[in-house]
């Protein structure tokens, strides 16, 4: 079984990196082809792969830059990737990894983490929705072709894996997905993180500084709550983010995994506003036996337990509303429960998520499915 690994990009450290450095680990002689990819923008394991990357490598420098050169510059670059050598191409993200070249009779599993986001929900980017009349015209129409040419690469995978029931849902719609549609979530590296018996006084934010992740609304309600808060990360919102904090907020990026470890287990809750197609943050949290705030949609109604009667058997408090004075009454609700809360409880359910296990369930999707398409194709020549 010769095989091919292909990720749209690796130049952030995200969630989809931290699958496709699973399925290196569950396939380590596959190579990996992807768009782009700098080493220090992601995880250091990756210098020890088989990186194979399109000629855009010489244009994008940084994740922002990539994303920006997506249309068409990264279509036509991950079409200018030839796998028609190879009998299984595993693929996993959401925009250009279904573009790279396959022989007819590869199997193609795709590992899709939703539909392109850009093209099958545009009114999820702000760049979108504040676009004047004629700017959103034009948008319009590139989006149209977009969603049709997506539409129709979508259709080469033999198989695809979601995340959860959610994107699965939105993967059959957007693709006509006939085929049964496995869910496998996401892991997380249960190892890197550790209980901490002496948590700290400050909340916690892990995420990109873009606009649907809400930063900004954690951000106004520590102003006016004024409690300490760390926020690690950085993006396009980033100095917009900052200029409105006040001196109780402290802002990170570039840590490393032990100072990024650190922080989880200092921190008395973690706070997820977004509503995410998964998110692996909330796991980490969970690994370190941190509790989690999250708005209650999306992934973490698939990784976490919300509290009903008892904290002690509960790994997350939900909140119903994107607002500040929702998140608010969150905290405060939180506070009242805060020592009722079981970080041993907390690291055992992020165990049940954790990357070992994934890897075994997707060698063993990729073998089987492999040897029943070889079965099938013997049947047909006897």
């Amino acid at each position: 079984m010769k095989i091919a690994l292909v990720q749209d990009g690796l130049m952030c450290r995200a969630g989809g990196e931290q699958v496709a450095l699973c399925f290196h680990k569950a396939f380590p002689d596959a190579p990996i082809y992807t768009q782009c990819y700098q080493p220090d923008l992601t995880f250091p394991e990756f210098k020890d792969c088989d990186i194979r990357t399109s000629w855009m490598q010489k244009i994008a420098k940084t994740d922002d830059t990539m994303k920006s050169l997506f249309f068409p510059l990264g279509v036509w670059a991950m079409q200018s990737h030839d796998l028609t050598d190879f009998d299984v191409v595993l693929m996993s993200g959401t925009h250009c990894a279904k573009y790279v070249k396959v022989k007819k009779d590869a199997l193609v599993v795709s590992y899709s983490f939703t539909p392109f986001r850009l093209a099958w929900d545009p009114t999820s980017y702000a760049q979108y929705t504040e676009a004047g009349a004629v700017k959103k015209l034009l948008f319009n129409k590139v989006l149209t072709y977009l969603r049709n040419v997506d539409f129709r690469f979508g259709q080469r995978p033999d198989y695809y894996i979601a995340m959860t029931e959610e994107t699965k849902q939105r993967l059959r719609e957007a693709y006509q997905v006939k085929n049964r549609i496995d869910i496998i979530n996401p892991p997380v590296n249960t190892q890197n993180f550790y209980i901490s018996k002496k948590p700290k006084e400050y909340f916690l934010v892990v995420s990109r500084l873009e606009y649907y992740k809400k930063v900004d609304l954690v951000v106004e309600a520590f102003n006016r709550l004024g409690y300490p808060l760390v926020v690690v990360g950085k993006g396009v919102q980033a100095e917009e983010i900052k200029a409105m904090a006040n001196n109780n907020i402290t802002f990170l990026s570039g840590l490393s995994a032990q100072e990024l470890a650190d922080v989880y287990a200092g921190c008395r809750a973690f706070i997820f506003p977004q509503h995410e197609d998964y998110g692996i943050t909330p796991l980490e949290a969970n690994a370190a036996g941190r509790p989690v705030i999250a708005y209650g949609a999306g992934g973490v109604q698939a990784t976490q337990i919300p509290v009903t009667d008892d904290p002690e058997n509960a790994t997350a408090l939900f909140f119903q509303s994107q607002t500040v004075d929702d998140l608010i009454d969150a905290i405060k609700q939180f506070e009242i429960m805060e020592n009722r809360f079981k970080p041993s409880f907390i690291r055992k359910h992020a165990e049940s998520f954790d990357e070992l296990k994934f890897i075994n369930k997707i060698r063993s999707f990729v073998t089987d499915k492999y040897v029943q398409k070889r079965k099938s194709e013997t049947t047909v020549i006897e």
